[in-house]
Order: C-alpha cells, then structure tokens, then sequence
C-alpha cells in the first residue's frame, strides 16, 4: 500500500481545511487508517483513527468537535476534516495505514504512512 497525502495548506485561526490520502493498493479497504501530527520540537501523536469499515473512530481530545475522519473506499481515500482550527494544530499530518481492522492506536501498529503535509494556523 502506498499512501499520497494532499491538501497543505495555511489557515487562519478559526478556519477549516481538509487533507486527502489517497492509496494505491487493492488491500486498502481492509487496512484500518489513522492520522498523526508532528509539531515541531514535538513527538508524533496519533490525531484520529477509523477502523477498516468506518465503523469505529477515535479522536484525540484535543481534536474532538473539531476534527472528522472519514473514508471512501470506492476511492480507496481517507480525508480528514478539520474545522476551527486553532495555532496549535500546526504540524505536518501524515495519514497511515494498519493491517489491523482497528482503530489503531499506536505507531507501531501502522504499517504504511504518507509523506506528510504541511498544516500551518496562523493567529
């Protein structure tokens, strides 16, 4: 599975954005997927995750109400939904991929992950 992450971009703070994941790979729709942030200075934290269904989803509380994940596995795509964005969400987001059928919850526990994007909110 290879993961081609899309939709960088700067922001204002109270604006929205949305990144797109696209993979390639015929497992995709069994993979369960999540997305991280890196700050910089920071560790890598686990933002939202979805099982390989849809069914479950998890969301780091810093993200609840804000964030959304979804995927459309007629277009082998995850996207993440982000509204009201604070200066704190800066980070580079990657999405990632799980043979788990999730939610996944740690790092090791993804098998495959995008090249990262760039999210910046400015104040």
């Amino acid at each position: 599975v290879q993961l081609q992450a899309s939709g960088e971009g700067l922001v204002q703070a109270g604006g929205s954005l949305r990144l797109s994941c696209a993979a390639c790979g015929r497992l995709f729709s069994s993979y369960a997927l999540g997305w991280f942030r890196q700050a910089p200075g920071k560790e890598r934290e686990l933002v939202t995750a979805i099982s390989w269904n849809g069914g479950s989803t998890y969301y780091a509380d810093s993200v609840k109400g804000r964030f959304t994940i979804s995927r459309d596995s007629a277009r082998n795509t995850v996207y993440l939904q982000m509204n009201s964005l604070k200066p704190e969400d800066t980070a580079v987001y990657y999405c990632a991929a799980s043979r788990y059928s999730g939610p996944a919850y740690y790092q090791y526990d993804y098998d495959y992950w995008g090249q990262g994007t760039q999210v910046t909110v400015s104040s």
